[in-house]
């Protein structure tokens, strides 16, 4: 019998017209595409969406009990902690998962930890401040800073009020975030410069041990010249496909840049998966700042699937997106020991077209 593959997912929370549920809805897309390449693979396959009750997934491991959990878990808008149990909860009853292990994921939800963490094993970050409560301390920093909240992901919270020039400016919105999305919140240096996405995929052929492969960039071509406009990827930008900002702000991939920079950028990508514990694939953020150097923004551990920067990424280096979901459930599998007879599964050709 073919191994049987459970792909599990987030069943969104959030009404349609709720402004953060273009981040939450998403994921239906990812499911839809991930299920269809597994089942033209040859796995058996099935899928479960889950939110406030963790309880049909404890009933669907128990009655029909998988090889192997393809996991798209991106934890509930409401409860975005969830992510990480979801993925504690495999770990604890010893299932194997696709993506980042627990730790992982728990560090990418805390930017503060991840900030600490970057800064302590000397890779390069922006300057920041960590504030729980008000008053907020004088920044002392070059202006201008951005303000974010810290345990947020997909843009949420972030607009264009959120780069500050002032300290008036900076109390203000670290007033505002606080109010919205609790503590804690993040002040960094803004860095101005080219901004890149960075997907890094562990490849099973390199062998045990190998460094994760570096793909070819994306990069977040701020169009917006207005006075008063921010190159930041606002939620909006990323988000409202009719919206000025995400019209001027169009992710292209691949970009080059001079090798010397990318090797640069290469040892940089590495180590902060490392660093973090990741696992099968993750992305970093990146600024390039005028003078060259680069700084992290932020390590996702759990990012978009279907993004194009990692599907054009894919198809410069002469791979597919149905090869990789095929590789991460096989990577999958043989954690959990389960061996895969030589012809049974097949990569299937032309399935999806990444979004």
């Amino acid at each position: 019998m073919p191994p049987r593959i459970l792909v599990l997912y987030n069943e969104p929370v959030l009404p349609p017209d709720h402004p953060d549920a273009g981040s939450e809805h998403d994921v239906l897309d990812t499911v839809s595409d991930t299920v269809k390449i597994l089942k033209a693979a040859g796995f058996d396959t099935a899928r479960l969406g889950i939110n406030y009750d963790p309880r049909p997934l404890l009933a669907e491991l128990n009655r029909n009990p998988p090889d192997a959990v393809f996991n798209l878990f991106e934890g509930m808008a409401t409860r975005p902690e969830t992510e990480v149990s979801a993925a504690a909860l495999l770990e604890w009853l010893n299932v194997p998962f696709t993506g980042c292990p627990s730790p992982a994921l728990a560090l990418g939800r805390d930017k503060v930890r991840t900030k600490h963490l970057l800064a302590a094993v000397g890779l390069p970050t922006p300057d920041y401040l960590v504030i729980d409560a008000p008053p907020v301390p004088r920044w002392r920093r070059p202006w201008p800073a951005i303000v974010k909240p810290a345990c947020q992901d997909a843009s949420v919270g972030i607009d264009q009020e959120s780069v500050v020039t002032s300290q008036k400016q900076l109390d203000e919105r670290v007033r505002h975030v606080l109010a919205v999305h609790g503590p804690p919140v993040l002040i960094e240096r803004f860095v101005s410069g080219r901004e890149f996405h960075v997907n890094m995929i562990e490849d099973a052929a390199a062998g045990p041990g190998a460094p994760p492969l570096v793909l070819p960039l994306a990069e977040i071509e701020f169009r917006d010249s207005r006075q008063g406009q921010w190159a930041v990827y606002t939620f909006t930008a990323k988000w409202d496909m009719d919206s000025d900002e995400y019209k001027l702000s169009p992710l292209r991939s691949p970009v080059e840049i001079p090798a010397a920079d990318f090797a640069r950028l290469e040892v940089i990508a590495r180590r902060s998966f490392r660093e973090l514990q990741c696992r099968d694939y993750a992305r970093i953020d990146v600024r390039m700042a005028a003078d060259g150097k680069f700084y992290v923004l932020e390590v996702n551990p759990n990012p978009y699937l279907n993004s194009l920067a990692l599907v054009n990424g894919l198809a410069a280096i002469g791979r597919t997106h149905e090869q990789l979901v095929v590789d991460l459930t096989l990577a999958a599998l043989a954690r959990g020991g389960k061996q895969v007879p030589t012809g049974m599964i097949r990569v299937p050709v032309g399935v999806v077209v990444g979004a």
